[in-house]
């Protein structure tokens, strides 16, 4: 028989994350108590007026397609969101509604790329960027950003990137995994050189309102007119408003790259689905009380569980400032147990500890692992034991 498969899909890496949740739960189904700190989303349900909003519009009958590029009171409601929150000023045809930012992600990059075009991508990252721009006929570029570095890249390193073939540079703040925060000052080095050498920001924002210690999450679009201009931004309700498996996500940017867009998407999702559009206009026309509840409970795990995984012998930890997640530096723990391959020492971990984490090489960084906090307090300390009794049990001097 012929080869069936098409080449562009012969180079993709399964996502490691989505791959450790399927191993946990495996191991859950054979009765093993096993503690999941793999997953990248709340462990709180939608809040309820979301659900009853979703419930009121199938009760209504609203349950048929909509525009390609969402319901235009969702697009309202987006844009005043921006403007609420972010100081953004959009018009609808500068909105586009898709089925979660990563299928977002994935449309942008299917309409702004072509064979050969470079992606600026930050290292560490999240999975699916490098996928997507491959997908897309592009070329990732990867720049690290040093733990010494906070996880993020300097300007000067962005500018040393660029050539003649970069197209855009990813910018993910609340990072995943790292859970680090640009700061304006950043930011606004890091947009002119975007200005300077003429390529396109991809802001990925879906975490923006998990942030904490009083930091305040930027937006590079706010920086000024040209910026925004040059700007995707990239958010969605998921890891906001506790609404992952909805599959809302959006993009705010210039009407002609919204519009090719909107014309991928009528040929290959029809639109999001109805009813979780509607359950998105409530969640943000709603109250917001909710947000800030599930944020306070992520920064009080994260301010009982850091000192705690800190104090694991080999660990290094940065303490982040938004999302929620940890990404300690195992590169010394590795070393005293006998490891030489993160994955090995993360499997480990999940067979003998019965703890299931992420390992990071699935984000360019081989030397750490990203647990995430986004479970109960008490789960979370019985896993940071398991892992210390895990790692002291195999330590050599």
């Amino acid at each position: 028989m012929k080869n069936l498969l098409a080449n562009r899909v012969k180079t993709l890496t399964p996502s490691s994350t989505l791959a450790i949740t399927a191993k946990a739960k495996e191991l859950k189904e054979q009765g093993i108590d096993v503690i999941g700190l793999g997953a990248g989303e709340p462990d709180f349900n939608t809040p309820q007026n979301i659900l009853n909003a979703a419930i009121d519009s199938m009760e209504k009958g609203l349950t048929k397609y909509t525009p390609a590029g969402g319901l235009p009171v969702l697009k309202q409601a987006i844009i005043d969101k921006l403007q609420r929150d972010n100081n953004l000023t959009y018009k609808p045809n500068e909105v586009i509604v898709g089925v979660g930012a990563k299928h977002i992600l994935y449309t942008l990059f299917q309409v702004i790329l072509n064979e050969g075009d470079e992606v600026i991508i930050p290292i560490p990252y999240w999975v699916s960027y490098p996928e997507q721009v491959k997908l897309a006929g592009g070329v990732p570029v990867y720049v690290e950003g040093t733990r010494e570095q906070g996880y993020k890249i300097t300007a000067d390193q962005l500018r040393a990137a660029v050539t003649d073939k970069t197209k855009a540079v990813i910018i993910n703040s609340p990072s995943n995994p790292s859970g680090m925060i640009y700061s304006r000052d950043e930011i606004a080095e890091i947009a002119a050189v975007a200005e300077e050498k003429d390529i396109l920001i991809v802001s990925d924002e879906i975490y923006e309102k998990l942030v904490y210690n009083g930091i305040k999450h930027f937006s590079i679009a706010q920086l000024s007119d040209a910026v925004k201009a040059r700007t995707i931004v990239v958010n969605g309700v998921a890891k906001s408003h506790s609404m992952t498996g909805w599959r809302i996500g959006y993009a705010a940017g210039d009407a002609d790259i919204i519009k090719p867009m909107t014309d991928l998407a009528s040929h290959s999702t029809s639109n999001a689905t109805t009813t979780a559009q509607y359950a998105t206009v409530e969640a943000y026309n709603g109250p917001q009380d909710t947000v800030e509840e599930m944020r306070q409970a992520f920064e009080s795990r994260l301010e009982k569980i850091y000192p705690q995984l800190s104090a694991i012998p080999g660990f290094n930890v940065l303490k982040p400032q938004g999302a929620f997640y940890l990404l300690p530096d195992v590169a010394e723990a590795m070393a005293h147990t006998g490891y030489d391959s993160v994955d090995a020492f993360a499997a480990d971990i999940l067979t003998e500890a019965n703890v299931a984490v992420i390992p990071g090489s699935g984000f360019g960084a081989p030397t750490t692992m990203r647990l995430s906090y986004a479970t109960s307090l008490d789960l979370l300390e019985e896993a940071v034991r398991r892992i210390d009794t895990f790692v002291k049990s195999k330590w050599q001097d």
